[in-house]
């Protein structure tokens, strides 16, 4: 009698347009999470610098380009800086819930004023909510939906406020995708206490990392994962933790004022809602 397989079959996609380096393609090997083992096998995979979206783990196989790097927050070890403890206590009220992965309306109305602001021109601004809900939904491993709301006086569900999709894998959280409002006056830094909790939440379950998924160097964009410290990043030789000069030198670099034909782009911000900087052509 034939065992079964237990190793994936993995597939690479054709060259698509990279949506983080303009004029540079990208390609990804992928395989698809399922059966009793895809908790196990989503770990591993992600140990490796594979990220998960809906059913299947993926990972960058550029041919010309190695600029994605998967990062983790040593949460044990983690410091907050000045603005992120003014952001922890300016936000610290907020009334936080893990969900079962289950998509609501009140998310996706959230999640679409998110895009609309953040990201008009990225490729989730056209999802509808059964798009949504696929995102959400379709996961075979242990996974739930984050919710940050606003404290009410009477103990009714307040205004949601953030969420973010998270994985729970052995070894940390895997935060797959957080959103929030944009435009909540008195509720700066929204967008960096979602990491910030996510971080005090895997210190408290005694997890070692959490996933921020991609930093890619040379896209403004992505250039807030380095304001996490320590910060560990996934190298030929396995993962290595940043040297506290060369993450300094990288904040520095993602914070440093630009010359006025630089600025800053219109609505631009990071995912922890400090504005993106783009340096001059």
């Amino acid at each position: 009698m034939t065992a079964p397989i237990r190793f994936p079959r993995f597939f690479v996609t054709s060259p698509a347009p990279c949506p983080y380096l303009p004029g540079r393609t990208e390609r990804k090997v992928f395989t698809e999470l399922k059966g009793g083992h895809a908790d196990q096998l989503n770990e591993a995979l992600g140990r490796i610098g594979f990220r998960r979206s809906q059913t299947v783990a993926y990972r960058p196989s550029c041919l010309d380009c190695q600029a994605c790097v998967s990062v983790r927050v040593v949460a044990q070890e983690f410091k907050p800086s000045s603005t992120q403890k003014r952001d922890i206590k300016r936000n610290r009220d907020l009334v936080v819930t893990e969900c079962r992965p289950w998509a609501t309306e009140e998310q996706f109305e959230l999640l679409s004023k998110y895009l609309s602001v953040r990201h008009p021109d990225g490729g989730m601004s056209t999802m509808d909510e059964m798009d949504y809900a696929d995102m959400v939904e379709h996961t075979p491993v242990t996974s739930h939906v984050v919710e940050y709301r606003e404290p009410t006086e009477n103990g009714e569900p307040g205004k949601l406020v953030g969420a973010c999709l998270t994985d729970r894998q052995g070894d940390g959280l895997s935060m797959i995708y957080s959103f929030y409002d944009p435009d909540h006056e008195g509720r700066a830094g929204l967008g960096n206490y979602i990491i910030l909790d996510h971080i005090q939440r895997a210190v408290q379950s005694g997890l070692p990392y959490v996933y921020l998924g991609y930093w890619v160097d040379g896209s403004p964009r992505m250039q807030y994962k380095v304001r996490y410290r320590p910060l560990e990043q996934l190298t030929r030789e396995g993962w290595r933790q940043m040297s506290d000069e060369e993450q300094t030198r990288l904040i520095a670099a993602a914070t440093a004022p630009r010359s006025e034909k630089a600025g800053e782009m219109k609505g631009a911000r990071g995912k922890d809602g400090q504005p993106v900087k783009f340096a001059a052509s």
